[in-house]
């Protein structure tokens, strides 16, 4: 999970220079004319990081209901941080006209975001998996370690995102 997580860092780096450098680039349609600052998506988003941590714990402790809580809960805020990302794109291309091919801030702006929004729909179907397992019963407290790998992710995916709102959303403003 490491190697992973070393790998996806190194390409988002380059993508997050990209749209730091070409987010100011005189000409073009700038974000803080488009963008709204997704306040309450990323909030959704990073408490998830502490539902996680707070299932795996359950878990480890063989609290099985708990765990389907709070895991649930986690498959939720990533799902509602998702939903955000879906409105806000649907307002940038159908009201602001902004697509991946209008000018380099676009192109920079749905790499870089819908790259992070892969990201989480991955983490969403394994944690979604790990959930129906969960509701067969198929999950136990013998599973913890495998679950902590999948809550690095998890945790992974939610810095990342810190990363990326301050580039495109406080920086790039």
């Amino acid at each position: 999970m490491f190697g992973l997580i070393a790998a996806e860092a190194a390409i988002l780096q380059s993508l997050w220079w990209r749209t730091f450098f070409t987010s100011a680039e005189p000409g073009w349609a700038m974000p803080k004319d488009v963008l709204s600052v997704p306040i309450f998506y990323s909030i959704c988003l990073l408490s998830s990081s502490l539902t996680i941590h707070l299932a795996a714990k359950s878990l480890r402790r063989g609290g099985i209901l708990r765990f389907g809580i709070l895991w649930l809960a986690t498959i939720a805020l990533g799902a509602t941080f998702m939903y955000g990302t879906a409105t806000e794109w649907r307002r940038l291309i159908y009201h602001d006209g902004l697509t991946i091919s209008t000018n380099l801030f676009g192109t920079s702006y749905y790499s870089l975001v819908g790259l992070h929004g892969f990201h989480v729909v991955v983490g969403l179907v394994s944690l979604s998996i790990v959930m129906a397992l969960t509701l067969l019963g198929s999950v136990g407290s013998e599973h913890a370690e495998r679950v902590d790998v999948l809550s690095l992710y998890w945790h992974f995916v939610d810095a990342v995102w810190i990363v990326v709102f301050t580039v495109v959303y406080v920086i790039g403003r």
